[in-house]
């Protein structure tokens, strides 16, 4: 197949003034260079695109492509991961991951909370910071919900998560929400505080297809910002952090059950990761789901746990791009329909 290759180059926009952790999520040199040699590897052309103004560009000067392998995050707006696949929506090229629906429900992790709460998946209890006039929140006092966790409603990779995150009393709610609403310009994301044992599980396929390919264990060190894993132990996460295979098989199948039934909730394609946590009864919730799931082929948490099943990188995307294959075969148009709608 003629595959193009849509992502945000992290060097591209730290070199126009953008700081590290605005780019947290964008790739590095390394893993577009895997990615790319990955789908070579697998008998494919790759042409690469970049991020959206370049996919803007191409288009508009006619160039298409059989498949997109899409992993850009997008830079602005709660629904920034959705802006690429709906331009290629828009133009009915294919590519890999979920829709632009799933990439924004997902990011805004309230609604997606929200979507499989109601569904029976057990999430901790939350609530949201819209503003500055949220933060004296009454409840808090009345319901004595302490200790609580707080991050930004639409970010990714850690970003504003710390030791600050987990918060036990009002005056320090009111300065990490303060914080995180002046430094990131969104809501805030309230929720009860699990503090037992952290997990991740990966995804790979669409709808009834999907599987739990495995269940890991992210153990912070004595290294590490304590009770969190946090943006700095994510980046350092060589001398913070111990990832573990998990071989219970009553937590896999609870893991399991859990990831997966997000994932179909939400409508995740191809591959996913879903963030679980236990409460202090050992009994696990979901935190979130990563539709984009980072593809470093090292310090990337589904790269890690393939690593640790026996899955080589190639294989993960080879996986990744036989599910998006198959998506595409039930529903793409004839190609002489698909033609006349672009004219």
């Amino acid at each position: 197949m003629k595959i193009g290759f849509t992502y945000d180059l992290r060097r591209e926009y730290t070199a126009m003034g953008f700081s590290d952790e605005e780019t947290a999520e964008f790739d590095s040199d390394v893993t577009i260079d895997a990615i790319e040699a990955a789908l070579q590897g697998l008998g494919h052309e790759v042409l690469r695109i970049g991020n959206i103004y370049e996919l803007t560009s191409q288009l508009a000067a006619g160039n298409r492509w059989d498949l997109v392998f899409n992993i850009s995050e997008g830079l602005y707006g709660a629904a920034r991961e959705s802006q690429v696949p709906a331009l290629l929506d828009a133009y009915r090229i294919p590519y890999t991951f979920s829709d632009p629906l799933t990439l924004a429900v997902s990011l805004d992790k309230a609604v997606a909370k929200k979507l499989v709460l109601q569904a029976g998946v057990p999430t901790p209890e939350f609530f949201v910071i819209q503003s500055i006039d949220d933060i004296s929140h009454e409840r808090l006092l009345r319901e004595n919900l302490f200790p609580l966790f707080v991050k930004p409603l639409t970010e990714g990779t850690g970003k504003g998560i710390s030791a600050d995150s987990i918060v036990w009393a009002p005056d320090a709610f009111r300065k990490q929400c303060s914080d995180l609403l002046g430094r990131f310009g969104q809501p805030v994301l309230v929720e009860t505080y699990l503090p037992g044992r952290e997990f991740t599980a990966g995804i790979i396929g669409t709808g009834e297809n999907a599987k739990c390919i495995g269940v890991m264990e992210i153990t912070l060190n004595k290294e590490a910002e304590p009770g969190v894993y946090s943006y700095l132990n994510k980046e350092f996460y060589e001398e913070r952090v111990v990832y573990s295979l998990v071989k219970d098989k009553e937590i896999i199948r609870e893991a399991a059950d859990i990831a997966l039934r997000a994932h179909r909730i939400l409508g995740c394609r191809d591959a996913a990761r879903a963030d679980l946590k236990a409460d202090a009864q050992g009994r696990l919730s979901f935190i979130e789901i990563n539709p984009l799931a980072g593809l470093h082929p090292v310090r990337s948490d589904l790269s890690i746990l393939c690593g640790k099943i026996g899955v080589p990188y190639t294989e993960l995307i080879s996986r990744i791009i036989g599910s998006a294959s198959q998506r595409v075969r039930k529903t793409r148009l004839p190609n002489f329909l698909a033609s006349q709608l672009l004219t």
